[in-house]
């Protein structure tokens, strides 16, 4: 049987849960660890709404475990760090995503890539250290490694970078991960949803030339008048299709 926080926890917090697969959220009492010496508490000022909230409150993906408090995209303001804590200091805006462990020892943790170790543990609704189960960000206080602890620059608004602790760097990773994050290159972005739009702003950023390739006619003012997107392609059309053929 999994050990829940409430029952082993002695920091209170208080959250949104799930408490079955029918979607419906309730207010939620329960605990957080205290404070390690490597871990960094924060008060959550901000969390976005991921679609993988969505999955997992009502059991899409057959693995949730109830009471679930979903959240992965968390900002706030840093309330607590531990003795041997060194990036991070009390009233410091910091954010974590999708992680907030791994073993730290395999291949893929030592090469930075921790989102690929067999151990990783997963904001919510997966096994702790401890053997309790993890609560995200849909709640009034978070801690965690603070090698899983982002910080958030002052000149970027909270509410505007909670999104991008997941959204964003899903588009971010491969524009570096596979250099196409270099003037004058020219991408497509297929589709112009959640992570399109963030794509097509990271693109423009790096100044690389970007074509929105969509089935939504009506996306095409928002690409190109209002994200700065270089070219829509109707990828419906065949006509324009044919135009296309080779040129990215």
């Amino acid at each position: 049987m999994p050990r829940f926080p409430e029952e082993e926890h002695p920091n209170k917090a208080f959250g949104w849960a799930a408490r079955d697969s029918s979607g419906v959220l309730s207010a939620f009492k329960f605990s957080r660890r205290a404070t390690g010496e490597k871990d960094v508490a924060f008060k959550v000022l901000y969390c976005g709404i991921c679609h993988s909230d969505l999955h997992m409150v009502r059991n899409e993906w057959g693995t949730s475990i109830y009471p679930l408090v979903p959240g992965h995209e968390i900002v706030g303001e840093v309330t607590e760090v531990g003795n041997k804590v060194q990036n991070f200091k009390v009233g410091d805006r910091v954010g974590v995503g999708c992680l907030v462990g791994s073993c730290r020892s395999c291949d893929n943790c030592k090469d930075d890539l921790e989102n690929y170790c067999p151990r990783m543990i997963l904001t919510y609704g997966a096994k702790d250290c401890d053997g309790t189960i993890t609560y995200g960000g849909y709640s009034d206080t978070m801690v965690a490694d603070e090698h899983f602890i982002v910080r958030i620059p002052d000149n970027l608004p909270l509410d505007a970078a909670a999104p991008l602790l997941c959204a964003g760097i899903t588009v971010y990773s491969p524009l570096r991960y596979y250099g196409l994050d270099k003037p004058g290159l020219h991408i497509g972005v297929v589709g112009l949803g959640g992570l399109g739009h963030v794509a097509v702003k990271f693109a423009k950023a790096m100044r690389v030339k970007v074509t929105v390739i969509s089935t939504s006619p009506n996306k095409k003012k928002e690409a190109l008048e209002n994200l700065g997107a270089d070219s829509f392609l109707l990828s419906r059309d065949q006509d324009q299709l044919q135009v296309y053929i080779r040129t990215i």
